[in-house]
């Protein structure tokens, strides 16, 4: 009897032994970095979803054939159709059923901020926007569990107001989608116009759903008002069709007009060569500038991974990827909270140069970029024409002024 009792429990050893052995495998696989993207994959704002995440691919192409810790990075995603309520409800999906270990994205600011609250902060999960714009993400809204790989409308604002404080212009009109990005790069801009030039006045504004289909109404009743220029604020919903409207009515023969992101490539890209010449914009990266050997080395493996130079989400996905990787790296542990403390200052090299991740707001230290639209008959779409770069450090607000605004 003992002896069979004996048998038996040997054999249960072995068996529960083998079945270890059987899953140490997948239990390896499981341990992988899990990252949940939530961004915009159909309607007008696609193409900045798209674009980002392709950067995110090839950023992680070479990341896992070096591996982070043993271990590579895994990315699910889900399309958020840039509305609020469903980026909030996937962000959660991924967090208490995917058990992502950290969230990226998403174009829409309104979803970023949702997000941020609802779900990093409560779940004490990190999330990286890596479009989103709108300075309280990582200002007044801003927490331990939330930063930002890309320039916010603090950053862009501050740098179109700079430029446009050279402009003869006096009067303005103010227009673009009613929104939190909207409200937030229009604010931005304007008082940081208005800081340097005081006599500049608001003579009209105008703001429209995100999404609305015609904007002519809208552009025509500006131009019928003759502002000296108009300061668009107009998120991913509406890029391409506000320049769409802009080249029909020949606005930018009769006025200035200022667009955050109307030099970049994921917005010109869609326009070819129907692109309006003379709108200025502002942007954190152009894959023809700076022309340095990094940022060469990124359009090309971009353009024969899919056939075309990468946009500003792409390059802001792709560092993305890097801080995600050093970060974890540098931690020596996946950890959450040794991941966080160590993201906080960390230094990479990217293809517009090195980037610190500042830790006081977990805000990205990106140049800005301000240039004007010009066609490309070479290239066969429009460029940023006369390019001067203002520094991160030249455009962010202080880390006093971070703290000031969240009540710290």
């Amino acid at each position: 009897m003992k002896k069979n009792m004996f048998i038996i429990s040997l054999t249960l050893l072995v068996g529960l032994f083998t079945i270890s052995l059987v899953l140490m495998p997948a239990n390896a696989r499981a341990k992988n970095i899990k990252v949940g993207v939530i961004d915009c994959y159909s309607g007008p704002a696609a193409f900045f979803g798209k674009d980002a995440l392709n950067g995110f691919k090839l950023a992680l192409k070479d990341i896992n054939a070096k591996g982070v810790l043993g271990n590579k990075i895994e990315f699910t995603t889900r399309d958020s159709k840039f509305k609020v309520d469903l980026a909030l409800n996937f962000a959660k999906e991924l967090v208490l059923r995917e058990d992502v270990d950290i969230l990226v994205g998403t174009i829409n600011s309104g979803a970023a901020l949702a997000i941020s609250q609802a779900v990093a902060k409560k779940e004490k999960v990190p999330f990286i926007a890596w479009i989103s714009k709108s300075e309280n993400i990582t200002g007044k809204k801003g927490h331990r569990y939330v930063f930002s790989a890309g320039e916010n409308t603090a950053m862009a604002g501050k740098s179109g107001g700079v430029a446009l404080a050279t402009k003869p212009y006096t009067t303005y009109w103010i227009a673009g989608d009613d929104y939190e990005y909207g409200h937030a790069i229009a604010d931005a801009a304007w008082r940081n116009l208005k800081a340097r030039k005081p006599e500049v006045k608001v003579i009209g504004k105008s703001w429209w759903k995100v999404g609305e289909p015609d904007l002519v109404p809208y552009v025509t009743s500006i131009m019928a008002a003759k502002p000296d220029a108009v300061i668009f604020a107009t998120g991913g919903a509406s890029m391409v069709n506000i320049m769409k409207t802009i080249k029909a009515t020949g606005m930018a023969d009769k006025m200035g007009i200022y667009i955050h992101s109307a030099t970049d490539h994921a917005v010109l890209k869609p326009l070819g060569m129907n692109a309006p010449e003379g709108v200025m914009g502002t942007i954190d990266y152009n894959f023809y500038h700076p022309d340095i050997s990094a940022n060469r080395s990124f359009v090309n493996k971009y353009k024969a991974a899919y056939g075309n130079p990468p946009g500003f989400p792409a390059f802001q996905a792709y560092i993305t990827a890097h801080f995600i990787a050093e970060a974890y790296r540098k931690a020596g542990s996946l950890d959450t909270e040794k991941f966080i403390d160590a993201l906080e200052g960390l230094q990479i090299q990217s293809p517009a140069g090195r980037i610190e991740m500042r830790a006081c707001d977990h805000q990205a230290i990106l140049p800005m970029n301000f240039g004007v639209t010009k066609l490309s008959p070479e290239l066969g779409v429009a460029i940023s024409s006369d390019i001067y770069t203002l520094r991160g450090a030249e455009v962010m607000p202080s880390c006093e002024e971070i703290m000031k605004a969240r009540g710290q």
